[in-house]
């Protein structure tokens, strides 16, 4: 693919001076990817997702980490209107000082609300498809395979997104009829760890894949011979401890420490492992699942209309003699 290179009324290439500049060439670049080559793109991905490394760095370990040549990278610089890739660093370090992504790294100060819609959206839309590239499905069918056969499930996450993952997981494996558990306290974790056995899954969950606490429940947990699977960075102390790891690499956020990246794709993440393990079941999960619809229908838990749940809450506190008629 020949690169295009804009340039000016005249035929010149565009310079430090032309309409591209400090603010505006985050959103050149981000724009422009869908008319990019592959090549073009892995550098576009790394200059916007590690701007401030991006300007630091020499051009052959810019390259390196992109996984393309040298020359690439210059022609890059070219593509989105700049003279080279020194001109590309200078506007991407006014970009950073004009409009530090404080709220999330692909907004810049000025934007619309359009433009913070579409930008934000589309950051997740891309992680998403460069992780379902990055991860592998056997890796999937065997995690689901262990948790499948286990006598016990347990889910531990540490910190308040982990928390509520391990939470959102045990209750749809109590949902498919195993037998899970969910822990986020510390002394919770270890004893359900020393309490486990060959038989047995233990779950944990850390984007972050460094918190001492939960890593001394794993390691607990794997010398008493139990399955672990870990939903973690790559690389990460949890990721290297466990039996099969569902590696969850995305792009650093620079407002959280667990930014919406990484807590969508960790959700994605468990709903794939969560309907391997339903398939996995067979007929009778559809038995079972029918059972405990009907049953929430029956009880007006499931109902669309609000005034049968209502009725229901009502009738239960006229026959409480305790209850109060006016609360």
């Amino acid at each position: 693919m020949t690169d295009i290179v804009p340039a000016d009324a005249a035929g010149r290439p565009s310079g430090p001076d032309d309409s591209i500049g400090a603010s505006d060439i985050m959103s050149s670049i981000r724009q422009g990817l869908g008319a990019m080559s592959e090549s073009q793109q892995k550098v576009a991905r790394l200059f916007l997702d590690e701007v401030e490394w991006v300007v630091k760095a020499n051009v052959e370990d810019i390259a390196a980490r992109a996984g393309v040549s040298a020359p690439t990278i210059v022609r890059f610089a070219r593509l989105v209107g700049c003279q080279g890739l020194r001109d590309l660093k200078l506007k991407l370090a006014g970009a950073v000082a004009l409009g530090a992504p404080f709220l999330h790294r692909s907004v810049r100060m000025g934007e619309t609300a359009s433009d913070v819609l579409r930008n934000v959206t589309g950051s997740i839309t891309t992680v998403l498809a460069e992780w379902q590239r990055r991860i592998d499905p056997l890796d999937l069918d065997r995690a689901a395979a262990a948790i499948s056969k286990a006598r016990r499930i347990d889910c531990l996450g540490t910190g308040a997104t982990s928390h509520f993952l391990a939470q959102d997981l045990q209750a749809r494996l109590f949902r498919l009829g195993l037998n899970a558990n969910a822990f986020s306290d510390a002394h919770f974790q270890l004893v359900a760890a020393a309490t486990l056995t060959s038989e047995d899954v233990l779950v944990a969950i850390s984007f972050v894949g460094r918190m001492p606490a939960l890593l001394r429940a794993v390691e607990v947990g794997k010398a008493r011979g139990a399955t672990i699977i870990a939903l973690a960075q790559g690389g990460t102390p949890l990721a290297q401890l466990a039996d099969v790891a569902l590696p969850l690499d995305v792009p650093h956020d620079t407002a959280m420490l667990v930014g919406t990246d990484a807590y969508v794709v960790q959700l994605i993440a468990i709903e794939v492992l969560m309907i391997l393990v339903g398939l996995r079941q067979g007929p009778q999960l559809i038995g079972r699942m029918n059972d405990v619809q009907h049953v929430l229908r029956h009880y007006s838990v499931d109902r669309e209309d609000p005034s049968v749940l209502h009725a229901g809450w009502r009738q239960m506190l006229d026959s409480d003699p305790k209850a109060d008629p006016q609360d």
